[in-house]
């Protein structure tokens, strides 16, 4: 990409899109494009090709998706298949129509089967069964990675494909029904601190291991992977080191500073037993996570104490 080309951050208001805004401005890229949902809405093709068209987009980090956690996968299984087939599927196909010189889609670690040998290596997609609580989405973006290989395959497009691990950092949702683990437990300790509990419920038995990278670390991989990576293999973006979710609620209680305790609902899943990827492929294109979960963890607990009231509204 050269510091003019005009690049198209699609769902730059979300926890991965605006990550790759502020690195682009930060790297001083100036010809940038977004828009927001109700400026256009992804979901419709008549919109996305009319968009395309007349802004004449040369680079696409497709970042726009429906997300949220296992009582969200839970309780919307429809709306996460439907919509992100939908907004990856026009994207993709727009991108091709109006001549896009090279689209980097960003899937999920949940592609993969729920019992894949650990750490999760790129080839072990497709190999067996989908952890269940969030198939839906884990199909919808196993489309997006074969379409992106399709149109190289048929039409000579350059679209590439990144897996990131479980993502944390400013703009992240802390919505207690709808977000992923980390910033709910940090939204549930900072409300038991305010409000004196002398407990924090944490879902499931705290065994299960996940490993968590930081959102403007993604960000650096994603703009290192458009500028140095082409190929049909997908590529997994994680730190390459993961903890059990008891570990991480101890880790986020002592930032937030809270003093009670922790009690695990073992009525409620644990969701795959564990999701460690792989970095082998991109540590050897030479790009590596620098932020450690521990400093990751003060900045996002500091961003959500300076958003706090737009946050719990």
């Amino acid at each position: 990409m050269n510091k003019d080309s005009k690049i198209y951050v699609a769902g730059h208001r979300g926890l991965v899109g605006s990550a790759i805004l502020r690195k682009l401005e930060k790297d001083g890229y100036t010809n940038l494009v977004y828009k927001t949902s109700n400026e256009l809405d992804l979901r419709d093709p008549n919109q996305v090709n009319t968009f395309f068209k007349e802004e004449k987009i040369e680079y696409v980090f497709l970042a726009a998706a429906k997300v949220g956690g296992i009582v969200a996968n839970n309780e919307y299984p429809a709306d996460f298949i439907r919509d992100n087939l939908m907004i990856q599927s026009n994207v993709i196909d727009a991108a091709y129509r109006n001549g896009v010189t090279k689209l980097l889609f960003l899937g999920s670690t949940c592609i993969y089967p729920k019992m894949a040998p650990q750490p999760l290596k790129e080839e072990y997609l497709l190999t067996g069964e989908l952890e269940p609580t969030n198939e839906p989405y884990a199909i919808a973006k196993i489309a997006g990675i074969k379409m992106c290989e399709s149109y190289n395959r048929q039409y000579g497009t350059n679209y590439i494909s990144a897996m990131p691990t479980n993502l944390y950092g400013e703009n992240d949702n802390f919505d207690l029904h709808t977000s992923h683990v980390l910033p709910a437990l940090i939204r549930k300790f900072h409300e038991a601190k305010e409000n004196n509990a002398a407990f924090v419920e944490v879902w499931g038995t705290g065994s299960p291991k996940r490993e968590f990278l930081y959102s403007d670390d993604l960000a650096d991989a994603c703009v290192f992977l458009m500028n140095n990576y082409k190929g049909n293999e997908i590529v997994n973006i994680g730190v390459g080191e993961d903890l059990p979710i008891g570990e991480l609620a101890q880790k986020i209680k002592e930032v937030v500073g809270y003093n009670g305790e922790i009690r695990f609902d073992t009525s409620k899943p644990d969701g795959t037993p564990r999701k460690l990827v792989d970095v082998t492929r991109i540590n050897s294109l030479g790009w590596k996570a620098t932020t450690s979960l521990e400093e990751g963890l003060v900045k996002a607990y500091n961003w959500f104490l300076q958003n706090e009231k737009e946050l719990v509204k």
